[in-house]
């Protein structure tokens, strides 16, 4: 009973401290706590691992553990333990390692009255006692899956964090896509403005170059046309009149 309570005195720190280290490590505790990784060479079955009883072991004559008594069987059957005590205290006495004196009745009552409380109030006292150390255990096995509960919210937020980067990742990649078309579509109006400014050039010069023939076509014309003036003398403009007209007057009688 009372190791109970030391058990659950010894684990309560320890788990607290783990479930604090947790918050920063949580794979690492959960790992630590929940699984052991053993060597392939270990003989678990030999030499397994030991634990820490939750109860103590049954004893004999109230503090002789039953484990000394089965140790002696096999070796000296089954007064040898007896035989073994009563020689080791007839031993020590007659040695005088231990000296009996007026103190040494003392020690005998007190130890025989703490055996006597035990055997009338050991059980009242031990149910008391383990209901603590099971509100105890309660409250570190909730603490501890409350401390779950939120690594594993704080795993979920780090998932949905990787998650919105590697959507970051596209938006990033959509957004150098639209630089590039933006690019493109900037190179493509700059050609464009090159092209045009280009055939407004050309443009300018065939025009200046149909001007220049057809100024050179009017002089000529007007050149040709005064000279052909020049040389017609006005009886020659008279005749050429009068054909005109009768020219004009067959050709209505015609039509």
């Amino acid at each position: 009973m009372l190791s109970r309570v030391a058990l659950a005195r010894k684990l309560a720190p320890a788990t607290l401290a783990n479930a604090r280290c947790s918050s920063t490590q949580p794979v690492l505790w959960k790992r630590e706590v929940l699984e052991v990784k053993e060597h392939p060479d270990r003989d678990l079955v030999n030499f397994p691992r030991l634990k820490q009883p939750e109860l103590p072991g049954p004893v004999r004559m109230g503090f002789i553990p039953e484990e000394w008594f089965q140790f002696f069987y096999p070796k000296t059957g089954l007064l040898g333990p007896y035989v073994f005590g009563a020689g080791l205290i007839t031993t020590v006495l007659s040695k005088e390692i231990m000296v009996v004196e007026e103190e040494f009745l003392f020690g005998i009552c007190f130890f025989t009255m703490i055996a006597a409380v035990h055997k009338m109030y050991g059980k009242d006292v031990a149910a008391i006692l383990d209901k603590e150390v099971d509100k105890e255990l309660e409250e570190n096995r909730r603490f501890v899956h409350e401390n779950e509960k939120s690594i594993e919210e704080a795993i979920q937020g780090e998932l949905l964090a990787q998650k919105q980067t590697a959507a970051q990742d596209m938006i990033i990649e959509s957004k150098k896509e639209n630089i590039a078309l933006q690019l493109e579509a900037e190179y493509r109006r700059r050609n464009l403005k090159v092209f045009q400014e280009v055939k407004k050039k050309l443009d300018y010069h065939l025009e200046v170059v149909n001007i220049e023939r057809r100024l050179q076509q009017q002089h000529m014309v007007d050149w040709i046309v005064s000279n052909v003036l020049k040389s017609l003398s006005p009886q020659q403009e008279k005749e050429a009149f009068n054909q005109c007209i009768v020219d004009l007057k067959s050709l209505a009688s015609r039509a």
